[in-house]
């Protein structure tokens, strides 16, 4: 439970979006991050598609380190 998947999208080194597994949707971070947020928000495959990589990824390698 103490793990988070987070992606990250930049531009010019600003982030303007991220999906975070703890709130289950993306969060934009200024006019252009909002409106993709909204969009990649409204598609049901793409949010579980990001939700099973914490299944995937975060959980298959934490016993690694």
């Amino acid at each position: 439970n103490d793990i988070e998947f987070i992606r990250s999208f930049y531009y010019n080194k600003e982030e303007y979006a991220r999906f975070s597994s703890s709130l289950g949707k993306f969060v934009g971070y200024n006019e252009f991050g909002v409106k993709n947020a909204e969009r990649w928000n409204s598609q049901a495959s793409l949010l579980a598609a990001l939700r099973a990589q914490k299944e995937a990824y975060c959980k298959l390698n934490v016993d690694v380190d």
